[in-house]
């Protein structure tokens, strides 16, 4: 399933290793700003993930400044899995949500894969990155089937500096 820009995305409740769940997020935390950012993460095995999340994690400020108002790094992990990833990954001020199913992540049009290493889930989602307006619709999403290929953070919030200052439109809004 793609979810076009422009419309609602399908909704969720996760809990969060830090405490709290996903909703909390969507409150607002004192925080103000445009966009969300959803980084749909394949898990505690994924070095690759461990990169990106820790760069998320390091420019927090950044995204900020660029309208991002809330954060959040989702996966298919256990708690434990999930916690471990906070832990050793050194994660001091990204929200971590675990538990997220195979149908949701299905919804959210991710790719699943099956483990073959020891150290991976018999399942888990492959990455994909959803940048949510301010009304709870899609902006902007970038999905893979492979670890490989994501946009670097710096990138990402030189983007979304450039959309605010000339208020570009969400694209690809025509369905297929």
């Amino acid at each position: 399933m793609n979810i076009l820009p422009r419309t609602p995305v399908p909704a969720f409740t996760l809990p969060l290793v830090q405490g709290g769940t996903t909703d909390d997020l969507a409150l607002g935390t004192g925080t103000d700003g445009r966009f969300t950012l959803m980084v749909f993460y394949r898990g505690l095995h994924c070095p690759v993930c461990r990169k990106q999340l820790r760069e998320i994690d390091e420019n927090m400020d950044e995204l900020r400044e660029a309208g991002v108002g809330r954060v959040v790094a989702i996966s298919m992990d256990t708690l434990k899995r999930a916690t471990i990833s906070v832990n050793d990954w050194e994660l001091a001020r990204l929200p971590i949500a675990h538990g997220f199913t195979e149908d949701a992540a299905r919804q959210w049009g991710l790719f699943i894969s099956s483990g073959f290493k020891e150290s991976e889930p018999e399942r888990f989602s492959e990455p994909g990155l959803f940048v949510l307006d301010s009304d709870n619709t899609l902006f902007w999403s970038n999905i893979s089937t492979m670890p490989f290929g994501r946009m670097p953070v710096k990138a990402l919030i030189s983007v979304l500096t450039y959309v605010a200052e000339n208020d570009y439109p969400p694209r690809g809004t025509v369905a297929p």
